[in-house]
């Protein structure tokens, strides 16, 4: 009897040995699977990184390039915009064509979304690039691109208004530092005089509202049919309502060789390019994340328009663009904790 007992006690000991032997083969391949995944991880979001940031200084350094086109080779700024919009928006309909063909038809069989797109193109992606180079026509490409940066302060005001809600802390001082910014910039300090043009202050501040209505407006079209075919057919409906006004064949400026290279740039890369980065950026980001690497956009673009153009910038404008752009961090910090 007791030497069955010791049998037992033998044969438990080794199923034991061999459990713990296999449990800790299993925790050693969970241990390399959680290691890997943490570190496909942390690549993906380098690469997302490394994407946003490269759209956001793609479209600051088209916006310089743009402001070289108009006030060194009188490039006219309507032919620009309106071969922007066409061409960019054809060649990414193109894209998404190739790979989804029902979203890029599909649009125009829902009559709410075929009605949403023609108003988003129209007022929202035509206003905010029309506007935007016409802000870079009369002032620089630094401004511009800063004063566009007042749409993050728009936005939660709109809404705040829209819903009937008192603006948080944050969202104040946010609008503080937004007015008390630009007032340095388009002035340097001065209740009587102005540091830029009032055209390209006009066009700058516009430019801040059609950014915001290109932001709010298309969301449900956003989600039913997808950025890319949403931003495709805005900026080729966009592109062909401004063909009315200014068709494309005729053209304006000096097309010298130096012209073609960057004409190609601000559709292209500048448009193109830089979106299609952007948007592959959003997968692997939150929206936190993706808000404060854009203010590469305005840096970049404030960058090449003192070293590239050499127009000058001096500490009011530094310190009003640092005040303004210091906006899109703090709210950005505040979507983040909610």
């Amino acid at each position: 009897m007791e030497s069955i007992f010791r049998a037992t006690g033998t044969d438990a000991d080794r199923h034991f040995h061999k459990t713990a032997k296999q449990n800790r083969k299993m925790g050693n391949r969970l241990e390399k699977v959680v290691q890997q995944l943490a570190t496909e991880a942390h690549t993906l979001r380098a690469k997302g990184i490394a994407l946003v940031l490269s759209g956001a200084v793609l479209w600051g350094v088209s916006g310089t390039i743009a402001q070289y086109l108009f006030q060194h080779l009188q490039m006219d700024m309507q032919w620009l915009t309106v071969m922007r919009l066409l061409v960019s928006g054809l060649l990414l309909l193109g894209f998404c064509y190739g790979r989804e063909r029902n979203r890029v038809t599909g649009v125009w069989k829902d009559p709410a979304s075929r009605r949403d797109l023609i108003f988003f193109a129209v007022f929202g992606m035509l206003g905010v690039q029309y506007t935007y180079f016409a802000a870079i026509r009369y002032g620089n490409a630094a401004t511009a691109t800063i004063l566009q940066s007042l749409e993050c302060v728009i936005v939660p005001c709109f809404l705040a208004a829209r819903f009937r809600r008192m603006p948080g802390r944050r969202t104040l001082f946010a609008v503080f530092l937004a007015v008390a910014g630009t007032f340095l910039l388009v002035t340097h300090g001065s209740f009587t005089t102005l540091s830029i043009s009032g055209k390209a202050l006009f066009w700058g501040i516009l430019t801040a509202f059609t950014a915001a209505f290109y932001t709010l407006q298309p969301i449900k079209l956003l989600h039913l049919w997808g950025a890319d075919v949403t931003v495709g057919w805005g900026m080729l409906i966009g592109g062909a309502v401004l063909s009315f006004i200014h068709p494309p064949w005729h053209a304006a400026g000096n097309f010298s060789p130096a012209a073609v290279p960057g004409i190609a740039f601000v559709i292209l890369f500048g448009t193109l390019v830089a979106f299609l980065c952007y948007l592959e950026g959003l997968k692997y980001l939150s929206a936190s994340e993706t808000t404060v690497l854009a203010t590469a956009e305005p840096l970049s673009a404030a960058f090449l328009t003192v070293v590239w153009l050499h127009v000058p910038l001096g500490f009011f404008d530094w310190a009003g663009a640092l005040m303004i752009i210091s906006t899109i961090f703090i709210l950005a910090l505040k979507g983040k904790h909610a």
